[in-house]
């Protein structure tokens, strides 16, 4: 089993920064891809961004630019630093780890923006 705790959420105005980061109890080298999600209220939770193994990420479009992602090996943590932030931004940030058997999520952490 692994446990991810996210941290680094809070409360900032529209045009903001925050640094999620999400430490892992093992490795994280051993998982395909480093994964954060995000639900707002009211909305399926959504793929935000990810980094895999070899370094490739991907970015959501309403997220390109703003975002960006992250992994420290030796810490086992993966960051989203998230710039230019937006009220539709506001969610509960997710981190999840998988590799190709399975995944572990994150308790999540809140995002809010005020505009």
């Amino acid at each position: 089993q692994v446990q991810l705790v996210e941290s680094g959420g809070g409360s900032v105005q529209a045009g903001g920064s925050l640094r999620l980061s999400c430490a892992a109890s093992r490795s994280i080298s051993r998982f395909s891809f480093m994964n954060w999600y995000r639900q707002a209220p009211g909305k399926q939770r959504e793929l935000v961004v990810n980094i895999a193994d070899g370094g490739n990420t991907y970015y959501a479009n309403t997220v390109k630019g703003r975002f960006t992602i992250s992994r420290e090996n030796a810490k086992n943590t993966v960051y989203l630093q998230m710039n230019s932030l937006k009220p539709e931004d506001t969610a509960v940030y997710y981190c999840y780890a998988n590799d190709f058997r399975t995944g572990y999520w994150g308790q999540g952490t809140q995002v809010t923006v005020a505009s």
